[in-house]
């Protein structure tokens, strides 16, 4: 146990994994604790949380499980209630919910645009509104919100690039709102990495993914867990308003 994160209150949306394996959120809720923060884990389906805090409280750290529709408002605020109730505070809301769509603009359908825009970025947005005052009263804090790299060159990925590029729209609009709070909010653009979202791929995609970065390397939800580490802790203190890309340089390749 690090204490990179000691004394910190956090909340991670979308805390649990879809299958077996550890997802971005996963793998930041477990660093978080490693680190030394206590870790409100929310998801939508309860037993996904639960699994996540299982292995935390296995390793020493403390944390919870909450369930929560982050696309509605009164979950939201009851999100970060759950957490000031337990834990007195909130210094780090980490917003990491999100569904694909992998279609282009004339084969995306409406159902599917109100759907991904509602949960990759009204949820971040719902989320932060209902976080901020709480992180005020401790005299700032962090907003961490995951977006991906299809916001920089999502061809074919007309509602989930979209949402991800509007991610960085929020995120510099919330930094220069926040600043004078003590609020820093930055993003991280992960990749191609190889995720229990991802896994139904199968083993040809997942090879042509690892062979498709300069570093031919494979990231996981770790990777994406540990710039999620750095931009909660204070090591960052000096850091807002920005994108932490984590992409094994994927996006310089593309044209």
């Amino acid at each position: 146990m690090a204490d990179r994160l000691k004394s910190k209150i956090a909340i991670v949306t979308g805390a649990g994994s879809r299958g077996p394996g550890i997802g971005n959120g996963k793998a930041a809720a477990i660093l978080f604790a490693r680190e030394g923060a206590k870790v409100l884990c929310v998801d939508n389906v309860i037993d996904r949380a639960e699994e996540t805090v299982g292995i935390i409280r296995s390793e020493g750290g403390e944390a919870e499980a909450f369930a929560a529709d982050v696309t509605k408002t009164a979950d939201c605020d009851a999100m970060v209630k759950a957490v000031v109730d337990r834990w007195g505070g909130l210094d780090v809301l980490h917003n990491n919910v999100g569904v694909e769509s992998r279609f282009g603009l004339m084969d995306t359908t409406e159902e599917q645009w109100d759907r991904v825009l509602n949960v990759d970025l009204k949820s971040m947005f719902l989320a932060m509104k209902s976080a901020v005052p709480a992180l005020e009263r401790r005299g700032g804090g962090s907003i961490i919100c995951v977006s991906s790299i299809a916001g920089i060159c999502g061809h074919g990925l007309t509602a989930y690039a979209s949402a991800k590029a509007g991610i960085f729209g929020l995120v510099i609009s919330s930094a220069i709102d926040l600043g004078p709070k003590g609020i820093r909010v930055n993003a991280i653009a992960p990749g191609q990495v190889w995720t229990p979202m991802a896994a139904t791929r199968g083993d040809e995609v997942r090879e042509r993914r690892r062979l498709a970065n300069p570093l031919q390397t494979e990231g996981t939800g770790w990777d994406i867990g540990w710039g999620a580490v750095y931009l909660a802790s204070d090591e960052s203190r000096w850091v807002t308003g920005q994108t932490l890309v984590i992409d094994a340089g994927l996006t310089l390749t593309t044209k």
